[in-house]
This record gives structure tokens, sequence and C-alpha cells, in this order.
């Protein structure tokens, strides 16, 4: 394949990544996002992902790329000027991003709301590892981190490639869910509190909060009754990567597929 080839910080390009890897309103701008390394590439090809440009470093050894993908060769300190990591591992791509809107019908059974999880290596796990036990997408509310930052895609491993991920209102979500008949369930401690492990989650959302502010009020006041995850009593929470791994594990378990060889590598 042919390769353009750039070397000036100020070539509009170099601004361009720029600016989609630091800035969450250019990236709502465009519907672009600026991804990194040949591992989240490979996922993107895998997955279907709809790919705009790829910046490689000179003598990059490209997969196959889809007919009309724009491909650059730079200098490696521009590599490094353009990523958001300080070892960028070769390769940069921009791509379009799935639509964020909350859908006006919800499809399947089984859900994780983030209520106002802010770090993104934490919104990013927690997307894989609902990707991960089967759940059929996130719903982010109450001022998330964006799931195009580069940051968060980092931390799916992938994942954003291949389960969707929505933003809107806890009150949106709540009746989303509701018309879907998607009972509504919250990972935090009131009077009707029930322990994770016996309820039967195969078909729910959980709203997960974070480590500060936990679920917010109003979350709270949407859902059907809250869960806890038991722990040491001298322990006073899990960050929210952690207990949503738990949650999304117990929705999973009654799961057929997990006996049909699902594996999880250590």
């Amino acid at each position: 394949m042919e390769r353009e080839r750039i070397t000036s910080r100020t070539n509009p390009l170099s601004v361009r990544v720029r600016r989609l890897n630091s800035r969450r309103s250019c990236r709502r701008e465009e519907g672009v996002f600026a991804a990194e390394g040949p591992k989240l590439l490979a996922e993107a090809l895998r997955w279907g992902a709809e790919l705009e440009t790829v910046v490689c470093a000179e003598g990059f050894a490209l997969p196959e790329l889809p007919p009309g993908v724009r491909t650059v060769e730079v200098p490696d300190g521009l590599l490094a000027f353009m990523a958001d990591t300080e070892s960028p591992q070769g390769v940069i791509f921009l791509c379009r991003g799935r639509g964020l809107a909350l859908p006006e019908r919800l499809e399947g059974g089984r859900w994780l709301v983030l209520d106002g999880v802010q770090d993104p290596g934490n919104v990013g796990t927690v997307w894989r590892t609902a990707d991960a036990f089967g759940a059929d997408g996130l719903i982010l509310c109450g001022g998330c981190a964006d799931p195009w930052g580069p940051k968060t895609v980092r931390a799916t491993m992938g994942a954003a490639f291949r389960l969707p991920a929505y933003e809107g209102t806890i009150d949106q979500a709540a009746e989303r869910l509701a018309r879907a008949g998607v009972p509504l369930y919250a990972a935090a401690l009131r009077e009707d509190t029930a322990d994770v492990r016996d309820l039967r989650l195969d078909r729910a959302a959980v709203v997960v909060g974070s480590e500060g502010r936990g679920v917010s009020r109003r979350a709270l006041e949407l859902c059907r009754e809250t869960v806890k995850i038991p722990m040491r009593a001298r322990c006073e929470s899990l960050n929210a990567a952690a207990a949503a791994a738990v949650v999304l594990w117990e929705m999973a378990r009654n799961d057929e597929r997990l006996g049909g060889g699902w594996t999880c590598p250590i």
C-alpha cells in the first residue's frame, strides 16, 4: 500500500491527532477518536471498525487495511509527539466511533450502568469485563469518563470495538430498561439490600457508582432494590471496576455458555 509521509508537527494531521487525543469536544464534533498500538489496531480490523487514517513509524509493518484508509508514515519523534502515551508502539489510528446516544429500544437482558465513574481506566476495565462476561452493553450516566477517550479505549483491550456503550441520563436509562422488561438494581446499602449471591441477575441491569460518591440518590430512587457484595467487615469498599467485575460474574453465573468453553486467561 502506498504511504504518505509527513515530518512536521504543524501538519494538519499532526495537529488533528493531538486534538482528538486531548479534547473530548473534538471527538464529539468529529465523531472520531484516536487509538494506539498494533493490538488495538488488530482488534479494530477484526471487528469491522470504521478506520479513517493510520499513522505509523518509518518501516513499521502494517496489516492489510481496508480500501480507502489513509496511510501515513512519520518519524519516531513525530509519532511520539502525536501519541497519548510515551511509547505508542509504532502505530496510531483514527476510527469513527459508534453512536453513543441511548437507543429507544435496548436489546438483550444484561446491562451494566455506570453512574459518575470518572476514571477512564475504570470505565475501560469495566467495559472489557462486561464483554468477557456476556453483558449486552454499558450505559454511562452522571458524567462518566469519555468512552472515546484514549485511556478508556486502551483499557478496554479491544472491547470498545465489540460491545456497545451508550451515554444518557439515569432517568433515560431506567425508562429504556423498564420498557425492555429489565429490572434495575443498584450496588449500594440501604434497608432492602440483598446479597448479590441470592438474586438471580441473568436478566437485570445493575448500577455501579463511583468510589467517592457511590450511586447517586436519583439512581437509588429508580432502582427496584439494592445489592451488596459480602466482604470482611474491616474492608470499607471495592473500587468501581472490582465491584463491577463481581456483579458481572453473578449476572453471568447462570449463563449456559459459561460451560461451553469460555476461558479467562490469567
